[in-house]
């Protein structure tokens, strides 16, 4: 049996950044945080609001970070707005019940918290309205129901939005104190792209 694929019909670009290593081992992880942040804000966090913060959470994370994700996982366009599959069919009876213990880095929570404080306020009904506008949103449902949301598109939507709120007034600086005592912002160093000719 040979496979056969058209190229040609994949939007999907060389070169595309789909080699990094997410910044989180699973879509789990950055759910239970989600849901356990609004258990300490006591607040019910409704299983598609979920959805929605972990999409805006990934879309703002590889604009953020030239690429890179936060979860490895996928998200597609349902009628309802994006969803990440693997996380609805788990949530799809509640909370699910995972043995082991559920942490993410210090780096992704901070990213995770300035998502929820950004947007953790916000009804369901105004996230749906916002999420299901992106131009990322809009292009995978001409695709068909259910077709992903590539990454490179997030980006695309989320550092070119004027819908959607800039990378630096979602994400809080890091600061730090510099040899001196003075305060400066800090952010990760990261190479830049070189584009080779073959």
């Amino acid at each position: 049996m040979k496979l056969i694929l058209d190229m040609s019909k994949h939007p999907l670009e060389i070169g595309e950044p789909l080699t990094m290593p997410a910044a989180v081992d699973s879509a789990f992880e950055l759910a239970f945080w989600f849901c356990d942040r609004a258990l300490n804000d006591n607040e019910y966090l409704q299983p598609i609001k979920l959805h929605y913060l972990m999409f805006l959470a990934q879309a703002y994370y590889a604009t953020a970070y030239q690429g890179k994700k936060l979860i490895p996982a996928i998200f597609v366009a349902e009628e309802v707005g994006p969803i990440e599959p693997s996380v609805f069919r788990a949530w799809s009876l509640g909370r699910p019940k995972f043995e082991g213990k559920n942490t993410i880095h210090e780096e992704a929570a901070t990213f995770a918290d300035s998502v929820w404080r950004r947007f953790g306020h916000h009804s369901v009904e105004h996230l749906a309205k916002f999420c299901r506008k992106t131009p990322c949103y809009l292009t995978a449902l001409d695709r068909g129901r259910r077709a992903e949301i590539h990454l490179n598109e997030m980006i695309s939507s989320f550092s070119k939005s004027q819908n959607a709120p800039a990378v630096d007034q979602v994400v809080k600086p890091k600061v730090m104190r510099s040899h001196k005592g003075r305060a400066v912002e800090v952010k990760g160093w990261t190479p830049p792209k070189v584009k080779t000719d073959k």
